[in-house]
């Protein structure tokens, strides 16, 4: 395979294999490695490193051809040795660069690239990936929990957990929370903490802060033997401008366009991948294929899309493209070659767009017309929700369209609900902390609001803390206040949060169908009075009943409210977040002693027949159908008695008319109590 002429096309997908540092053993059986480094304007390419004691002229390097790609062998160079490319650029200054293809970097603020021998790992994950459902076509379970891993768990010290350390004690904590997946905030190789992993210069290394490669395969092949499956975090968007990294890598804009008017992010102090090259393409559809590939994650969540596809997106000033519009026509052409490639080759994996306008097809395939990622974020939905539930409850029927509204368009995307790391920083506070009222509505309204969104068609997402309710926002320099745990009302609401997970698993109808109406209906969305949503989850499998849900969004129980249901027979709360087992205040939702109902023969809101209880205050309820109407038992045929006389039949007709006038004005009273 010629690697420099596909490279240079933009069609190797696998670069990564030729490019960077690679060990070699010749003829003579003297081991070395290999270096290869696109630096196309360079005037002089050399390797400074361990092995040869940082001498800049110690291993000059030689250009392949025309590709703009520069190649030397060094004997004697080992893994674990540190390296650098010593570039003099076409500016004639010198710059120190990273390796950009690098498996392995020093922890900052060092910056080295370290030699690293990628075949280390004997994986045990075959299982799991061949079961793995297709990202598309088959229904599946997706519960995201989202975690940066150098604050979800810290050591008494301060130190950092590594990544085999993590791998135990997420298995753990997964498996009692019941989450399908994880979804890691950037674990690849960035030089600022404070940057939470968005402005990477390794885009080939994970992290050196929790561990080597190895440690992390180990850490992804423990999840993944606990039917754990992993999404990480990937940012095409914009690299930093440390000088170490990408930036004019070889004197002049390389990775990054030339003009600032469309290649730099000044609010956010990075550069712009230029999609227009042929390398570029090649170095980042390579480098979502390697963690797929190498590491065996399971979803890419790709971040800051809608900067890609605008060329306007956060400047004053732009340069249009060449119909004099502001979309990004090579950032558009970039995402759909990406997605076609990763969905041929890696049909099972999913491929998530954090994407905050209204740009359409997203999540359709590229034949289509489509961007061909298999979800999107629904940001809409977060605000729409976060704004209501931050509402307090005596104006909320004045929000009830913004409560409604994202059923408008449920089905437009494959959408994931994230509640993600960024609704709980910057002064947003946390998600219990958003809630009106006092601490007792805050944890009721926290708890509704998960019922609502396992309930709402989509996958969902939720950061780490909110499942257990921690109240100050998120802090990336120290780990989660677990210490929350030893309160009861913080504990109650992490074991709501583990068994609503469980539901959500257990019950198909939550998840069969999240992409028509066939799996979703409006049962009553106008009772603006008291403030109650009613919906069902539906499942076109005949033995698995509806799921009601019914939302009380006011603290104040609601006494035998009618429910419009489709058919008779018996039904069962099955899910109640007010039950006092979670915190809530038990309040009797009027079953009978056996914790059930019967649905009255009378039509009601539309619906052939209704069932009524109590709704507890600020609460949600999961019902369903239980058992088909009982029937009335035959009645026993009676032995007929001898033929009486006329004469005797008279006074007992007498009486029964007695009788009867005796009964009317209690039949009539009764008449009007039912009325």
């Amino acid at each position: 395979m010629d690697h420099a002429y596909l490279f240079n096309r933009g069609e190797d997908y696998m670069i990564y294999n030729f490019l960077g540092a690679h060990p070699f053993t010749d003829e003579n059986g003297d081991q070395g490695y290999i270096f290869r480094v696109w630096a196309p304007k360079a005037s002089q390419v050399s390797v400074i490193g361990d092995f040869n004691d940082w001498e800049p002229g110690a291993a000059q390097m030689f250009k392949l051809g025309n590709s703009g790609i520069w190649e030397v062998k060094v004997v004697g160079a080992s893994q674990w040795d540190r390296y650098k490319y010593r570039v003099i650029g076409a500016d004639n200054r010198i710059y120190d660069k990273g390796d950009p293809y690098a498996r392995h970097f020093e922890t900052r603020p060092n910056n080295a690239s370290i030699l690293y021998d990628p075949n280390d790992y004997k994986w045990g994950d075959s299982a799991f990936r061949k079961n793995r459902p297709d990202a598309v076509k088959d229904p599946q379970p997706i519960n995201i929990y989202e975690l940066h891993l150098g604050s979800w768990r810290r050591h008494p010290d301060g130190n950092f957990f590594t990544y085999k350390e993590l791998a135990i004690d997420l298995v753990d904590y997964c498996r009692k929370m019941n989450y399908t997946h994880i979804e890691l905030m950037p674990i690849l190789e960035h030089p600022l903490d404070a940057s939470w992993g968005y402005q990477v210069t390794g885009y080939y290394a994970v992290t050196s802060r929790f561990g080597t490669p190895a440690d992390f395969k180990y850490f992804v092949d423990i999840l993944h033997q606990a039917g754990i499956a992993i999404i990480l975090d990937w940012v095409p968007a914009h690299f930093p401008k440390n000088l170490e990294g990408l930036v004019r890598f070889d004197g002049t804009p390389c990775y990054e366009y030339s003009d600032p008017r469309i290649g730099e992010h000044r609010e956010w102090g990075t550069y712009v991948f230029d999609y227009s090259k042929n390398e570029v393409i090649s170095f980042l559809i390579s480098n979502a294929i390697f963690w797929l590939e190498e590491f065996h994650i399971d979803g890419l969540r790709v971040d800051a899309v809608s900067s890609m596809l605008y060329r306007d997106y956060g400047r004053q000033s732009y340069i249009p493209n060449k119909y004099g519009g502001n979309e990004n026509l090579e950032a558009i052409e970039f995402f759909k070659k990406l997605n076609s490639i990763v969905r041929s080759k890696y049909p099972s994996v999913m491929m998530i767009a954090e994407e905050s306008t209204a740009w359409p097809k997203v999540s359709h395939p590229v034949e289509e017309g489509g961007l061909g990622f298999t979800h999107k974020w629904n940001m809409g939905w977060m605000h729409d929700t976060l704004d209501y539930f931050a509402t307090d409850s005596y104006a909320r029927g004045w929000h009830h369209d913004q409560f409604c509204f994202s059923m408008m368009y449920a089905f437009s995307e494959n959408y994931v609900l994230s509640l993600s790391h960024d609704e709980v920083v910057h002064g947003k506070y946390s998600l219990i902390d958003k809630m009106p009222g006092d601490v007792w509505r805050k944890f009721a309204s926290l708890r509704t609001l998960f019922m609502y969104q396992m309930s709402h068609p989509g996958a969902k997402l939720n950061f780490m803390g909110a499942e257990f309710g921690q109240f100050i926002e998120w802090r990336f320099y120290e780990e989660l206040q677990w210490f929350m745990l030893d309160f009861e009302s913080h504990r109650l609401l992490q074991e709501y949060c583990s068994q609503l997970n469980r539901f959500y698993i257990d019950h198909p109808q939550l998840w069969r169908d999240d992409k028509t109406w066939a799996g979703f209906e409006w049962i009553d969305a106008s009772d603006t009075v008291n403030n109650v949503f009613i919906y069902a989850r539906k499942s076109p499998q005949a033995s698995e009943n509806d799921i009601y849900v019914a939302l009380n969004m006011v603290p104040q129980p609601l006494e035998e409210y009618k429910i419009p249901v489709y058919e008779l027979g018996t039904y069962k709360i099955v899910m109640n977040t007010d039950d006092m087992a979670y915190g809530g205040s038990g309040y009797p939702t009027g079953l009978s002693p056996e914790g059930t109902f019967e649905a009255v023969d009378e039509p009601y809101n539309g619906k052939p027949y209704h069932i009524k209880l109590n709704l507890p205050p600020l609460a949600g309820i999961y019902f369903t159908k239980i058992a088909d109407p009982k029937k009335a038992a035959p009645k026993k045929a009676k032995a007929k008695k001898p033929a009486a006389s006329a004469a005797s039949k008279k006074p007992a007709a007498k009486k029964k008319a007695a009788s009867t006038t005796a009964k009317k004005p209690a039949a009539a009273k009764k008449t009007k109590d039912k009325k």
